[in-house]
């Protein structure tokens, strides 16, 4: 029963381990620098930066802490994280994750079929829903530290599915769950469900 209730904890990601309880208000000025790519409130405009704005403090802070210990390589973030501590890390999460997120609109044409897998999964390929993990709405479970997908770029979507799914992101921890589940997805897919978590509000 220990090992179930253990194995539990480490898959929902709630550990035991303290983070630096994070400053919005310092946070502001500390990403003054991160708004070039990502905007002042985390709303990037350019679709291949993501939204960082009503992201989940510890999904933020695990993100920069890996990119930062080169866990997660972004070539545009390079250096960029180097000289930041931990409160630095934990402020700057805390600032995007008190913003509101902006929504954008989906595809028509690709809505069914994205909306299928993100509510559905696929049974065929044995895929499971997306909703476990990151809730009906897209708002995901921040303390559990699984992202808000809810409006985020569909471009950003599908190039971390297609990473994931070929190799080239490896940070979802020692269970692979998105490895896993990005390796059932087709690049059509991968497409829709990119569109459809881009106009889910």
């Amino acid at each position: 029963m220990n090992k179930l209730i253990v194995s539990l904890l480490l898959t929902l990601g709630i550990t035991g381990v303290a983070h630096a309880a994070g400053d919005a208000t310092a946070g502001q000025a500390k990403a003054a620098v991160c708004g070039a790519c990502h905007g002042p409130d985390g709303n990037s405009p350019a679709p291949n930066f993501p939204k960082l704005a009503g992201q989940g403090e510890r999904y933020l802070t695990k993100q920069m802490h890996d990119i930062k210990d080169g866990k997660r390589t972004v070539l545009e973030m390079t250096g960029l994280l180097s000289n930041l501590s931990d409160q630095d890390l934990a402020d700057i999460a805390a600032y995007f994750a008190s913003q509101k997120g902006s929504v954008g609109a989906a595809d028509p044409k690709l809505v069914a079929h994205g909306e299928e897998l993100f509510r559905g999964g696929s049974l065929e390929k044995g895929m499971p829903s997306c909703l476990g993990c990151h809730s009906p709405n897209g708002a995901g479970l921040a303390a559990a530290g699984f992202p808000h997908l809810s409006g985020q770029h569909a471009q950003y979507v599908a190039k971390q599915l297609t990473d994931f799914r070929e190799g080239n992101r490896t940070n979802d921890g020692d269970t692979k769950i998105m490895q896993s589940i990005a390796g059932k997805l087709s690049n059509k897919d991968i497409e829709a469900v990119s569109q459809y978590i881009q106009g889910l509000h």
